[in-house]
């Protein structure tokens, strides 16, 4: 056995589903040790050494929880995964508020089974086996949800050709993991994956950001700017909440995929780019078009292949294992002080509607990682985390204020202090400019690389 096969102890009192997963364990390069019991696998454990433990819930005399425990007193950080026929949210919830890693429903899928087992070993430190290269494309979609499975199905094979891409999903869902998901599992994945929010940059600067500019093309281009579509040539440029592009840069980002050509601004030359799309959006952009807000031929050409990724609250079988993921890497900042949940806090965060989807959870898991005193996080820290979460979403007025403060620093920035350049660049007077400075507490001479 090589230094870096890693080692299952595999335990199920069913002698032909302990062959047949032996045999799939196997295949894909662990070294498996199998046993009919769990106190003949008591008696295997100093003897084999594994790094993780596979065992069956239901067998006669030791049940697979008893032997949990009792593996865990003796290696406290010792992944060990629950096989059971009873695939339910409750099953998730007893195999995972106890510290158990995870659960896999029979009939065992191989792809599931490998994924857990790689995921196990690399939370707990484990860096041998990992995946194979068939799933490494995936390694950060956290999943046991048929809905997630289907989908990732799909992606793959849509990965396989060039065909633009739009992801459509609430945010939270994790629309730019899917993407980059995509990118790894195509052709382009050794080239650059770019991704760019489009609500989160300035009408004005869109076109610079995304295209590029020349030197001098406008006050404060105080050098060249190759832009984002250059940046990712060769690869993947994610664009998301596409549904917040201005319209008046639409027909410009149209003619970019249309003709993979871009022009930066400033510049009568075009250049040529070999980029993927993949846009992602919360928009409705139907009603969007029927809005007059987005273009036809912009959405058809964006709209080749449609993806639609699940709510949270559509795919609850993944909140156990996402929930115990975060714990898991959270470890690396706040400590290993947390070992899991409490019954009632697992079953508040299972029955949540999570209405920030998989951001919300993890913003959730943080806080109660952060406050907690005791192994497992009790029930009145989530419900305080949830508290929390409601509490943060700010109001319009704040939104616009926070946006409209970031806007002026990215502009005194670009013209490293010069009010004069900054405002030009705002369509603002300079009085009004300073007054939007002093409104929050912005002072232009933290910005200068030299005097006005």
């Amino acid at each position: 056995m090589s230094e870096s096969q890693k080692r299952i102890l595999l335990v199920d009192d069913d002698p032909d589903l302990l062959r047949l997963l032996s045999l799939r364990l196997i295949a894909a390069g662990f070294d498996v040790h199998a046993v009919g019991s769990g106190s003949e696998a008591l008696t295997q454990l100093p003897i084999f050494r594994p790094n993780i433990v596979i065992t069956d819930l239901r067998m006669d005399g030791m049940n697979g929880m008893d032997l949990f425990s009792a593996v865990h007193k003796q290696h406290p950080t010792m992944p060990v995964i629950i096989l059971t026929a009873h695939g339910t949210i409750t099953d998730a919830v007893e195999a995972t508020k106890q510290g158990v890693f995870g659960f896999l429903t029979k009939p065992v899928d191989s792809k599931d089974m490998i994924c857990q087992v790689s995921e196990a070993l690399r939370l707990s430190g484990d860096t041998g086996v990992i995946m194979d290269d068939s799933d490494a494309w995936r390694s950060q979609i956290i999943t046991h949800s048929p809905l997630m499975e289907d989908l990732l199905g799909q992606a793959e094979r849509i990965a396989q050709t060039d065909a633009s891409v739009l992801i459509q999903g609430e945010s939270g869902t994790g629309k730019e993991l899917l993407a980059n998901a995509i990118h790894n599992a195509g052709a382009r994945r050794d080239n650059p994956f770019i991704a760019v929010n489009c609500s989160a940059i300035p009408e004005n600067l869109l076109e610079s950001e995304l295209f590029g500019h020349r030197k001098g093309s406008f006050t404060g281009a105080t050098s060249e700017h190759p832009g984002l579509f250059r940046a990712a040539d060769k690869g993947t440029l994610f664009l998301d909440e596409i549904g917040d592009m201005p319209k008046v840069f639409q027909v410009k980002l149209l003619r970019a995929l249309q003709e993979k050509r871009i022009r930066a601004v400033g510049s009568t030359a075009d250049i040529d780019v070999d980029v993927r799309v993949i846009a992602a959006t919360h928009v409705d952009l139907l009603k969007a078009m029927e809005n007059g807000e987005f273009r036809e031929d912009l959405f058809y050409r964006l709209n080749v292949v449609t993806l639609e990724l699940p709510m949270l609250s559509e795919r609850r079988e993944d909140i156990p294992i996402l929930a115990m993921h975060f714990l898991k890497r959270l470890e690396l900042q706040y400590g290993e002080r947390v070992k899991g949940f409490s019954p009632e806090a697992m079953e508040l965060l299972v029955n949540f509607e999570w209405p920030g989807n998989v951001r919300q959870l993890h913003n959730v898991i943080e806080q109660s990682v952060a406050l907690s005193t005791t192994p497992l996080i009790p029930l009145t820290l989530i419900q305080n985390a949830l508290r929390a979460e409601a509490r943060a979403l700010p109001s319009l007025r704040e939104a616009r204020d926070e946006f409209e403060r970031d806007y002026l620093i990215r502009l005194l920035k670009m013209t490293k202090g010069n009010v004069s350049q900054a405002a030009k660049m705002a369509k603002r007077n300079r009085t009004e400019f300073y007054r939007l400075l002093n409104r929050h507490h912005l002072d232009s001479s933290h910005f200068k690389s030299n005097s006005e």
